[in-house]
């Protein structure tokens, strides 16, 4: 592919070709997208400014990119740093690839060394207690509560997304093989079962759903979610209301749809399933990622250890 013709910044084109190919070849989520052009954006506004005028993607070596990384290291926390990397590593080897530059000068550059946060869980009694809410609140019989009983059964029952589970329609629920059909990230779908509290509390809701249904709508939506004007719910509102029931639940308001999904991998994984099983059913593209559930496990193995076994007693495990 040959070089951007009178382009006056060469790099940023060349910005600009590397995000239309991650959003429709990668078909990368719109987010994923924004997050590597603001970094790529830097890198090339950071090189104007130390070189003087705009580069070409050849004129960047690894010791420019050493110095735009110190620069970044006197305002950012390691893991924003580590992702402005990766985001380099990925465009360059775009550019390699494309034949634009001989070799990808971010390759052989190290990360910094993160110390990767342990995903948030609750225990299986404060998930259920999570789970019980809607019924606790006032008239638990009504549409709405139904409604929130059932998304809260599918977060945590199939670890669904948030994304995911307001992108749910109708006909992605198949009751006769208790299965939701799902898409996730980069477009990529997977059907993940549906438990029996989540289709009983789902059958529920669907029983009254039309009861949101704006009144005189000629047009049918077939989200499987609706709020109170008959809209598909978004994704902020869902983060609310599960923050809402964290507090009437388990009394935790930092609770996160995420966190529910962490406790039904944990939850899994504590139960006896198989890690590759997990993997399929949350939609990871890497084993690694399903395994950061076996640390939180092995944390849970220790800390029952110490408690209850005599010798961690007797020698003071884990006391300095």
């Amino acid at each position: 592919m040959p070089e951007p013709e009178s382009a006056p910044d060469p790099l940023s084109q060349w910005v600009q070709r590397f995000a239309e190919h991650l959003a429709h070849e990668k078909r990368a989520s719109p987010h994923t997208v924004l997050a590597y052009r603001r970094d790529l954006q830097e890198l090339a506004a950071f090189c104007r400014e130390r070189v003087g005028t705009a580069l070409t993607p050849s004129q960047i070596d690894r010791s420019l990119l050493r110095v735009f990384l110190g620069r970044l290291a006197e305002s950012c926390a390691p893991t924003t740093i580590g992702r402005k990397l990766a985001s380099c590593r990925a465009f360059f080897g775009y550019l390699e690839r494309q034949g634009i530059v001989r070799k990808n000068p971010a390759a052989l550059l190290a990360s910094p060394k993160v110390r990767r946060k342990l995903p948030r869980f609750l225990v299986p009694e404060a998930a259920a207690e999570v789970m019980e809410a809607p019924s606790a609140m006032p008239n638990p019989e009504h549409v709405e509560r139904r409604r929130d009983a059932a998304l809260l059964e599918l977060l945590y029952g199939s670890g669904l997304r948030v994304s995911e589970l307001v992108g749910l329609d109708l006909d992605h629920l198949e009751f006769a093989t208790d299965e939701v059909r799902v898409l996730g990230k980069g477009g990529k779908e997977r059907i993940v079962p549906v438990g029996s509290k989540a289709r009983e509390a789902l059958e529920v809701y669907l029983a009254l759903r039309d009861e949101l249904v704006a009144p005189g709508s000629t047009t049918k939506n077939r989200a499987l979610f609706l709020g109170r004007r008959g809209r598909r719910l978004s994704v902020r509102w869902v983060q609310k209301l599960v923050s809402r029931y964290g507090i009437l639940g388990p009394g935790r308001p930092d609770l996160h749809p995420h966190a529910l999904r962490h406790s039904c991998a944990t939850h899994l994984l504590e139960g006896g399933a198989d890690l590759r099983v997990i993997q399929e059913m949350l939609g990871h593209s890497s084993l690694a990622t399903t395994q950061r559930y076996t640390h939180v496990s092995m944390d849970q193995l220790l800390a029952v250890y110490d408690r209850a076994h005599p010798l961690a007693r007797a020698r003071g495990r884990g006391s300095k």
